[in-house]
């Protein structure tokens, strides 16, 4: 049984941080994985657990934090990578004055209607 170790980092770039709805995102990506997922704010630590919601939360990493990843288990390299990858892509929210990407669905607008092409621009 052999137990497989990986680490990785990621910077945060979003507006607010580890906060209320990256925390409960980062804690439902970590809870996928059967390896143990840790993180922490300094490479040294102390190491937290990611998929303890409190205590992401309890960390308070603001916006320029680099975050340490660090797992055990079978598959602790996919799960280090995914962390990695959801830092990265800002939590998969967008910034706040963006525009939106194309092809999003779901998203509320006090203009929904226009969808055109046409008219955009005054």
């Amino acid at each position: 049984m052999s137990s497989e170790e990986a680490l990785g980092s990621a910077l945060l770039v979003n507006e607010v941080g580890l906060h209320a709805r990256p925390s409960v995102k980062f804690t439902q990506l970590a809870k996928r994985y059967a390896a143990s997922v840790e993180f922490a704010t300094r490479a040294e630590g102390p190491w937290i657990d990611a998929k303890s919601p409190v205590k992401v939360m309890r960390a308070k990493a603001p916006k320029g934090t680099t975050l340490h990843f660090r797992a055990k288990g079978a598959d602790a390299a996919d799960a280090v990578a995914a962390m990695v990858a959801l830092v990265e892509r800002r939590f998969d929210e967008h910034p706040e004055g963006a525009a939106g990407t194309a092809g999003t669905s779901g998203t509320s607008s006090t203009s929904g209607a226009v969808d055109d092409g046409g008219g955009e621009g005054r």
